[in-house]
């Protein structure tokens, strides 16, 4: 209950803070003096809340509480991020920390508790030999077993060369409990988990962050695939990709297209605070195909490259459309060594367009933000060759791909872990498998994997009968629910009757395609993953498809 009476006089706090700051803006006052009364009054509210009411309020979860909220109603890229809770932040820039190198993973329910799901390769955690599925029991002799991931993490990083003591219960094997002594490292984060050569002669690389290691492992892939003559073509996989650093993109631009171009201008309130940047680097190679593949989930840094690359004409770009982030933030520093990330221009790329999806300073009548454009409302621009292209909502691909919505079926599979705890089993009983240009999931593995399923504890979500209950209901409310219509509802009822078995061998495409990520990153780690994954991507097929038609990839990019 006092947690309850703190969260409503901190959500009091935030409020105040609120209103005022929007009346300013609604009167567009932001004076002196103004900013200088409205502080005054918050400052006003916290000290009589703090002096007067009945509960003792925490301060600094108050305050936190009251500058989120006011942030958030900004747009939700500019936050405070105070000193203890930097680490994750750094890491996402720098691309390394001190640790074991290991992802890990909460679970509730029947196996509560806080699991290593994947370590990366070469990193403490492997060399040690901890392995995905295990349960996190104890760190330093500490009992961690109720513990939420975020401090089991805290307690697994450190500085590196100081040792930990992991302790974990190993599912499926006989001597379940097993501790390891393990030497932190500085762990660098890989951004560019695998590369090689797919369908013969496309030199794939997959570009999961932009940190400060993106632009060099991107180019020493790019001379690396170079050196095969067989490879006739560059993939740049950004699917996924949720951006970081903007330089990393500039940079990575740069790889493909003349030293001195474009990418990008970023503008902020006044003019003054204008910038281009430009290509600072000699290219590697300004002829070679180049295709980009992008998501939904491409956002941001991933946008410029993507869209540079468009609006140059220099890349085909496959996929679907990306996310739309157009905006810029920067770092400031807090009294007590605080961060403020805030938003402070917006970034247009070559062809001079946006890509901005929401328009965060509007809102519509219940809540929602406003689109920067509609269809009907989008300017439209021009690439370097004159090919058309639209202004806001993110990055249109050249060739669109349409991307099967998941099934609820494998949705359940992968909620509830059962692929996962599968392929922990699955290791546990094989040493060795194949290498990933040469596993598959064969019938024995599928049929041990629908055996593994307990049919009594795999939940459905249960959507046609929720459905059917809901129309019954309708039917009885309408007057319609005679014995005829009864038996109807009956024999329905019957027809949509889940059968396990069958759902399975009916998704097996996309089961096979998820237990085949999950047992090979047991033994090759993401870059096993990836190099499957890329074998039996449909984008990829595309990608495959036009560079074997003679003049279309040129054709495509006038």
């Amino acid at each position: 209950m006092k947690r309850y009476i703190t969260l409503l006089a901190a959500a009091a706090l935030a409020a105040t803070l609120i209103v005022q700051v929007a009346q300013a803006d609604d009167k567009k006052d932001n004076s002196p003096a103004t900013i200088a009364r409205n502080l005054d009054i918050f400052n006003s509210v916290y000290k009589e809340l703090n002096t007067f009411y009945v509960d003792t309020i925490d301060a600094q979860k108050s305050i936190e509480t009251a500058i989120n909220a006011m942030l958030d109603d900004i747009d939700p890229y500019t936050e405070y991020i105070p000193a203890k809770s930097q680490d994750d932040f750094l890491v996402i820039s720098t691309g390394q920390y001190g640790g074991i190198g290991s992802y890990i993973q909460q679970r509730t329910g029947e196996k509560k508790g806080v699991y290593i799901s994947g370590p990366y390769k070469d990193s403490p955690a492997a060399k040690a030999g901890l392995r995905s599925g295990d349960r996190i029991k104890s760190i330093d002799g500490i009992d961690v077993t109720g513990w939420n991931s975020d401090s089991v993490s805290a307690h697994l990083k450190g500085q590196a060369n100081t040792t930990v003591t992991v302790q974990v219960v190993r599912p499926y094997d006989q001597d379940s409990i097993k501790t390891f002594v393990i030497k932190r490292e500085n762990i660098k984060m890989d951004p560019v988990p695998y590369y090689g050569v797919v369908h013969g002669n496309l030199g794939y690389i997959s570009l999961t962050t932009y940190n400060e290691h993106s632009a060099q492992q991107v180019k020493d892939a790019v001379l690396e695939l170079k050196k095969n003559p067989a490879v006739k073509a560059i993939v740049l996989d950004l699917r996924g990709n949720g951006g970081g650093l903007m330089e990393s993109a500039v940079q990575i631009v740069g790889h493909f297209v003349p030293k001195g171009t474009t990418v990008l201008t970023t503008r902020g309130r006044d003019k003054a605070s204008e910038k281009v940047y430009k290509t600072t680097q000699e290219p590697i190679d300004t002829k070679i195909p180049l295709a980009v593949l992008i998501d939904g989930g491409s956002a941001s840094s991933s946008e410029i490259t993507a869209g540079a690359l468009q609006d140059l004409d220099r890349a085909v770009i496959f996929g679907s459309r990306s996310y739309g982030k157009g905006l810029v933030q920067t770092t400031r520093p807090l009294p007590f060594d605080g961060i403020l990330k805030v938003t402070v221009s917006k970034y247009y790329i070559p062809s001079g367009r946006l890509i901005q999806e929401v328009d965060y300073s509007k809102r519509n009548a219940d809540g929602t933000y406003s689109r920067t454009t509609t269809d009907s409302t989008a300017r439209v621009f021009h690439t370097a060759h004159g090919r058309e292209v639209r202004e806001g909502g993110g990055i249109s691909p050249d060739v669109k791909v349409d991307y099967p919505e998941i099934n609820r079926l494998v949705y359940n599979i992968v909620r509830d872990q059962w692929a996962f705890d599968f392929a922990t089993r699955y290791q546990s009983q094989h040493p060795t498998i194949p290498q990933p240009d040469q596993f598959e999931v064969t019938d024995e593995i599928f049929n041990e994997f629908k055996s593994f399923i307990n049919p009594d504890k795999f939940q459905y979500d249960k959507v046609c009968e929720q459905g059917l209950e809901n129309l019954q209901k309708v039917a009885k409310a309408e007057g319609y629910m005679n014995d005829s219509t009864k038996a109807a509802f009956e024999q329905l009822e019957k027809l949509l009757k889940h059968d396990l078995n069958h759902d399975l061998d009916t998704q097996r495409k996309e089961i096979s395609r998820l237990l085949a990520q999950e047992i090979l990153t047991r033994y090759y780690y993401q870059a096993g993953e990836t190099e499957y994954e890329a074998r039996h991507d449909e984008t990829i097929d595309k990608v495959a498809e036009l560079l074997a038609k003679p003049g279309e990839w040129a054709k495509t990019l006038r």
